[in-house]
């Protein structure tokens, strides 16, 4: 039966691949985060309309998988590069060349949970935030939905699942920072309310200047749960230029980036408190610019056994070195 395995990696039938070359907009994958011991939803379905595609559930009885692992390409200054071919990419599973056998470049929406820090430490930084959300949301899908967690002392959902935006926008408005940040307790909540998101195509996005210092969940225990998830976690750090770095500071930034670089999601860090707003644009863009490959699996074992998976981009003489952001494997779980 059709299975999430990892996160954003998902296993559909290799009988689908003719149906793949006919209409490859007819194929839409939804999935769930469960943890690694549990049963996740059965996660494919097809249909002639795009639209039905992306929220119609139903079940698939498979015997051969091919793997769909999300890729985006950012140039060096983070901006997504969209012009990019099959011919372009290359897959290794367990450092074997694996076969693309589907290319994909839809801009689906997503079901998107925004994690914001009103700890006291955002005080002076709190109207920039406001306006970096704007922002967001001003260069999103139209279709996309949102919902928002605040988080100092505890995580509070600010607004539950909606599309309209200017409602965030209000309630935000609101918010008077004040107090700790307890950041790895609103990553737990932001992945348990993304278990029941409306569409495939789920993701965090964290804006915070700083380290946990509240929370009762450890750092090692939302790892693994981000790890087992269906979720991509992004990530904006604010933090100073100054070479003397509070170590609530060192340790935030490395936070974010373990959480992000688990599920293909990356981190940003600004410097300057102004810049906040145009990279949250430039975040917002990218999750609108993903690929979509698939291959099958040279190795047909069903272990449960971790495959790393590595993509590489290939060097275009009219462009800087580019970046790809991908999941960097999954559980070949039966």
């Amino acid at each position: 039966m059709a299975r999430t395995i990892g996160a954003s990696i998902l296993l559909i039938s290799l009988g689908l691949i003719v149906l793949l070359s006919i209409n490859p907009q007819a194929v839409s994958q939804t999935r769930s985060g469960f943890p690694k011991d549990s049963t996740p939803a059965i996660v494919t379905a097809i249909d002639s309309s795009a639209s039905a595609a992306r929220t119609r559930q139903g079940p698939l009885r498979v015997s051969v998988d091919l793997v769909l692992v999300p890729v985006t390409v950012t140039d060096a200054f983070n901006h997504p590069q969209t012009n990019l071919s099959r011919e372009d990419f290359t897959i290794y599973e367990s450092n074997q060349p694996q076969e693309i056998r589907y290319f994909s470049t839809e801009d689906s929406p997503v079901s998107v949970g925004l994690l914001l820090d009103v700890s006291g430490s955002m005080r002076e930084k709190i109207d920039t935030e406001r306006e970096a959300v704007e922002q967001f949301f001003r260069n999103a899908n139209p279709e996309d939905d949102y919902f928002v967690i605040t988080f100092n002392n505890k995580p509070q959902v600010l607004s539950d699942v909606t599309q309209s935006t200017a409602g965030i926008e209000t309630e935000l408005g609101l918010v008077q920072p004040s107090g700790s940040t307890a950041l790895l307790d609103a990553v737990y909540l932001g992945v348990s309310k993304l278990r029941n998101a409306h569409y495939s195509r789920r993701a965090l996005v964290i804006i915070s200047d700083g380290a946990d210092n509240a929370s009762r969940y450890n750092l090692r225990e939302i790892k693994n749960l981000i790890a087992e998830s269906d979720v991509m976690v992004y990530a904006v750090g604010i933090f100073g230029t100054s070479p003397f770095k509070a170590f609530e500071e060192v340790m935030g930034e490395r936070w974010l980036r373990v959480m992000t670089d688990i599920t293909g999601g990356r981190t940003t860090t600004v410097k300057d408190i102004n810049k906040l707003p145009e990279e949250c644009a430039l975040l917002s863009r990218e999750l609108r610019s993903q690929y979509l490959l698939g291959y099958q699996p040279s190795d047909k074992v069903t272990d449960g056994k971790w495959r790393k998976v590595k993509i590489t981009v290939k060097d275009r003489s009219d462009t800087d070195q580019l970046r790809s952001h991908y999941r960097k494997g999954y559980y070949a779980n039966p």
